[in-house]
């Protein structure tokens, strides 16, 4: 499979990280220093489970089932068109919440997750998390 993938917040991303990709249900309610590259829509959570509030292990059940209904072959297809409008740029999958703050989680986790179980491949973190430096941008 290998596409290069990595993920972040909309608040943290820097344009030499790569193409910045949409995952939320709504758009940013502020300004962007930089403009999005595309929507992958099959990895956003919906606004049904969003409205849920559940706890993290509930909502990641329930979002891999989501994943899961899709299939790695549908999602990868969509994030590979992404990654060709990008010019075969890394993707960063952008959503709004931080990791650096203790107990946070976010899709982007449960997804990166998801993704290593089905490729192997791994999809690192770009923005800041507790007790680590965010890894190198290139």
């Amino acid at each position: 499979m290998n596409l290069a993938l990595a993920t972040c917040t909309y608040q943290e991303f820097q344009p030499p990280m790569g193409a910045p990709i949409r995952t939320t249900a709504g758009h940013p309610r502020f300004p962007l220093g930089y403009e999005l590259v595309g929507h992958a829509k099959l990895i956003t959570p919906t606004r049904e489970l969003l409205a849920q509030n559940l706890p993290q292990d509930a909502y990641e059940f329930s979002y891999r089932r989501i994943l899961n209904g899709y299939g790695i072959d549908r999602i990868y297809a969509e994030l590979a068109g992404l990654a060709a409008r990008a010019g075969g740029a890394r993707l960063v999958l952008l959503c709004f919440d931080k990791l650096s703050k203790p107990g946070a989680w976010c899709h982007r986790t449960h997804f990166a997750r998801w993704w290593l179980e089905q490729t192997g491949e791994e999809i690192p973190e770009l923005g800041d998390q507790p007790g680590t430096p965010p890894p190198s941008l290139f």
